[in-house]
């Protein structure tokens, strides 16, 4: 039985199909299209959804090794009890997107979670290429580890957290943590993580529903990789879906969707994470796109 799209998915991408159904294809390599478009998108479906009125948002930068500065927004909610934190860091294939940007996605996690959460904002591709994007996400859990006690933080109780890039992001933080004995990763939680520069074979059944495309994902790790893309040196901390040995990895939740390209490197992740002897929890939601919930968050699947 072929796919299909999830009917309320369907209802509430209606609006947004019919606007862009004229647009051209962006061609491969093209990041600054690729920004100039989805940036919009992003800012647009932000402006839809409410914002909670509970939870604060304090800025603070953070000087890496090699000089820059970069923005660290930390949310908490009012009343919410101190102890668990994560470390968020957002999507965008590695070459675009922000802090500013998911403001509303991060707020609303902390609001119902009621765990504060540290974003950051790390550097992007192509300007920025490996390994700077995962080294400045890094160095946010550093930060976090060292101002725990004045932020009401337990070190034991943090987590990276991150969406599609930044999915693939949090997931290199917690083999970085590891590899360099800490800082300590109590949890990562990934959602369809962004994990394979080699996942550039089209599967005709899943490209006609695919938000983020073969091209996207090509153009995407060539900026953040090079040459080196699909190649046989491409470091863990890159690609983790590369990793062998995965002993020693925090507890792990794990989403992916039905109708996204990263759907099989997300399972095999999730299998080689199991292989070495840690906890996973494994979801796939049916019917449904990548980046699904920001155009259906108020569907029974993006609640």
């Amino acid at each position: 039985m072929p796919f299909t799209f999830d009917p309320q998915f369907l209802t509430a991408m209606e609006p947004m199909a019919a606007a862009m159904a004229d647009a051209e294809p962006i061609p491969v390599g093209d990041v600054a299209a690729r920004r100039e478009v989805t940036e919009k998108v992003m800012a647009y479906t932000a402006s839809l959804q409410p914002m909670p009125d509970d939870v604060t948002m304090t800025d603070f930068t953070l000087s890496t090794e090699d000089g820059a500065e970069i923005l660290l927004r930390w949310y908490v909610k009012e009343g919410a009890p101190a102890g668990p934190a994560a470390v968020y860091l957002h999507g965008g294939g590695m070459i675009m997107g922000s802090v500013d940007l998911y403001d509303g996605p991060i707020a609303r996690y902390v609001s119902d979670s009621g765990v504060s959460m540290l974003a950051v904002d790390y550097r992007l591709a192509p300007e920025h290429p490996h390994p700077i994007p995962v080294e400045d996400a890094y160095a946010g859990l550093r930060w976090l580890h060292e101002h725990a006690a004045e932020l009401g933080v337990d070190p034991a109780r943090i987590a990276v957290m991150g969406d599609s890039a930044g999915g693939g992001l949090a997931a290199g933080v917690a083999l970085l943590a590891r590899d360099r004995g800490g800082p300590a990763v109590a949890r990562q939680i990934l959602i369809y993580p962004m994990l394979d520069d080699r996942n550039t074979v089209v599967d005709p059944e899943l490209a006609p529903f695919a938000v983020w495309t073969y091209d996207d994902n090509i153009t995407a790790w060539n900026a953040l990789l090079g040459e080196a893309a699909g190649g046989a040196d491409v470091p863990v901390y890159a690609a983790p879906s590369r990793v062998t040995d995965t002993a020693g990895l925090p507890t792990t939740y794990l989403e992916a969707v039905q109708l996204d390209i990263f759907r099989d490197e997300e399972l095999a992740y999730a299998k080689q994470l199991s292989r070495g002897g840690v906890d996973v929890e494994f979801h796939l939601r049916p019917g449904v796109p990548h980046e699904f919930e920001t155009f259906a968050y108020d569907s029974d699947l993006g609640l």
